[in-house]
């Protein structure tokens, strides 16, 4: 199966709160990640997600003292 070159990843609100849900756009890089899957990052470098074929999402940190959440969806796009 061919990776998706963009993923839309919805991340959760700010629990206790009436904030809604955020979407951040990541597109593919070269890179690998630790389990072998593409590298997808949004375009501040920032947020950067390893995402296999299967959808599974390993958030990775991209720079020191990160703790970065989990999305709730990684949804492919065209």
């Amino acid at each position: 199966m061919n990776p998706a070159m963009r993923y839309a990843l919805t991340f959760p609100g700010t629990p206790g709160t009436q904030a809604p849900q955020d979407v951040v756009v990541v597109s593919r890089t070269s890179a690998t990640g630790p389990g072998g899957h593409p590298v997808y990052e949004d375009e501040s470098g920032i947020v950067r997600a390893e995402i296999s074929d299967t959808g599974e999402v390993r958030m990775l940190a991209s720079g020191g003292h990160q703790s970065p959440h989990l999305p709730v969806d990684a949804h492919p796009l065209p």
